[in-house]
C-alpha cells in the first residue's frame, strides 16, 4: 500500500475484515488485527493511518454493528445439509438480531462428543439451531454444537413441515406421525427466537 493509498484510506469507513496494510509498513493499532503479515479492520469505524508513527488503527463508530465473533453464541436457520457438514444462516448473536447476512459451517466433527455417522441425524434444512463460533479462519464462521445448551431449538417435519415434538431422543411430528432424529439443545422448543 503506497502512502497515497494510505491517505485515501485514512478517515474512510471500514468494516471488519477490510485490508488496511501490511506489517512491513504499519504496526497494528486499536481496532485492528494482523493475520499472515496483513493488517485488517477488527471493527466497523474510521480508519486512521498514522504515517508519522507508522501505525494503523480503526476507531469505532457510535453505532456498533453486531457481527458474529469467536466465542459468541449464535442462532440461525439451517440452509443446506450434506453428509459431513451443514450451512447455517446466522440471524442472531447472543440476544441481538443481525441486519446483515452471515453464514456459518457446522462440521460433523464439531456436533457432539459422541460419534455421529451423518449430518442428516443432526439437522435438516429449515431447522433453527443454536451454536457457538469456534473459528473465523479465512473469513468463514466455523460453528460447534458440542454442548447441552447448543443444537437444534426448533425442528420441522421433512414430510409435512409442522413443528416436531421431542420424545426422548426421537423427534415426532404430531400431524403426520413421521419420526426423525436431531441433535437438540436441552431447551428444545422452549426458548424465544
Amino acid at each position: 500500500m503506497t502512502p497515497a493509498q494510505s491517505k485515501r484510506k485514512s478517515g474512510q469507513i471500514v468494516v471488519p475484515g477490510d485490508r488496511l496494510g501490511v506489517i512491513e509498513e504499519f504496526t497494528p493499532g486499536p481496532g485492528t488485527y494482523e493475520q499472515g503479515g496483513t493488517i485488517y479492520s477488527f471493527t466497523t469505524g474510521r480508519a486512521l493511518m498514522d504515517l508519522l508513527n507508522k501505525q494503523v488503527s480503526v476507531y469505532p463508530k457510535l453505532h456498533v454493528f453486531n457481527v458474529p465473533y469467536v466465542g459468541s453464541t449464535v442462532v440461525g436457520q439451517v440452509l443446506e445439509v450434506q453428509s459431513k457438514q451443514a450451512t447455517i444462516r446466522i440471524f442472531q448473536v447472543g440476544n441481538r438480531l443481525l441486519t446483515g447476512f452471515f453464514s456459518g459451517l457446522l462440521h460433523i466433527s464439531d456436533v457432539s462428543q459422541r460419534y455421529v455417522e451423518s449430518m442428516y441425524e443432526v439437522c435438516k434444512a429449515g431447522d433453527i439451531a443454536r451454536a457457538r463460533v469456534v473459528s473465523d479462519k479465512n473469513r468463514v464462521f466455523h460453528l460447534t454444537t458440542n454442548d447441552k445448551d447448543l443444537g437444534v431449538v426448533y425442528a420441522f417435519c421433512s414430510r409435512c413441515g409442522h413443528a416436531l415434538a421431542q420424545r426422548r431422543f426421537i423427534m415426532r411430528c404430531p400431524e403426520c406421525g413421521n419420526s426423525e432424529r436431531r441433535k437438540t439443545a436441552h431447551d428444545y422448543g422452549k426458548g424465544e427466537v
